[in-house]
């Protein structure tokens, strides 16, 4: 089977898109590999179908580049409302929409520019989930903030946080620059006390309403934005004293700047969504 995909990303966080409105995909975890691969493939950190729903506009079904499947993505999702409001039009061609997920609906409000085309979105991206069964982590109290954990021989100060999926949130005063994410990162993914594994975000304050992150995502590795992650973050940064709840917190990531807006009923994420190219893919 022929079929067509798009090539987009959201800070540099990038993945394939592919129309399942249109398309049957058979075996979407085997595709992620296969397109995921930088060398023999297309080139991305995943594969995300934009799907049919029946509690909303649109489903993303997201895989990570090694085939495991994601509950949520935080730049996918912004991608996937520029893919309903560009790509397939129509009735989604529209300033809000909504979006399945794994880690429930999340509805997004879209900029456009003078052309009509989508060009960023901001999320509501839910309720942070603090407590440690339901993040999930091993460790005992109501909440994980600023608590000590022994890697590798080094002591950490680790706050957690799920976004829909578990973030594992370190502030340093080293520089993000300076750190070899690639030996570092695996450590904490599969740390016994993560039972389903772990996105690690590593974060130098440079004040109270800008941070600075790199991120090593489980199942991708370092990638160049997370959009739950940043989310984490400036949840984490209040927890910590950091930031301030209610008050737009810019991240400034590999691949871009996110703005982050905490309050005690919601995360608000604004950020860009970016077509980068088209094409066709045997399957």
């Amino acid at each position: 089977m022929r079929c067509e995909f798009v090539k987009m990303h959201g800070c540099g966080n990038d993945y394939v898109y592919i129309d399942a409105f249109k398309y049957d995909i058979p075996n979407p975890s085997e595709l992620a590999i296969r397109v995921s691969d930088r060398h023999f493939g297309i080139g991305s950190d995943g594969l995300i179908l934009v799907a049919p729903s029946d509690v909303a506009d649109g489903k993303m079904i997201m895989f990570n580049l090694d085939g495991s499947e994601g509950k949520m993505c935080g730049n996918g999702v912004r991608c996937v409302g520029k893919f309903l409001h560009d790509e397939i039009g129509g009735a989604f061609k529209k300033d809000e929409l909504s979006i399945e997920t794994k880690s429930g609906i999340k509805y997004l409000k879209m900029t456009t520019n003078e052309a009509g085309e989508a060009v960023a979105a901001r999320v509501d991206m839910g309720k942070a989930i603090l407590k440690p069964s339901d993040i999930p982590v091993k460790l005992d109290g109501d909440m994980i903030v600023s608590r000590e954990l022994v890697v590798q021989g080094v002591t950490y100060k680790i706050t957690c946080v799920s976004m829909g999926n578990p973030h594992c949130v370190i502030f340093t005063d080293t520089p993000v620059e300076e750190l070899e994410l690639d030996k570092i990162g695996p450590y904490f993914e599969h740390n016994e006390i993560f039972p389903e594994g772990v996105n690690t975000e590593f974060v130098n304050v440079i004040d109270s309403r800008t941070l600075r992150m790199r991120v090593w995502e489980r199942g991708s590795g370092e990638t160049w934005a997370c959009g739950t992650g940043t989310c984490a973050t400036v949840v984490a940064a209040c927890l910590n004293g950091i930031c301030k709840k209610g008050e737009d917190v810019l991240v400034h990531l590999n691949g871009g700047d996110l703005v982050i807006n905490y309050t005690d009923e919601t995360v608000l994420m604004t950020g860009p969504a970016t077509r980068v190219f088209d094409g066709f893919i045997e399957i």
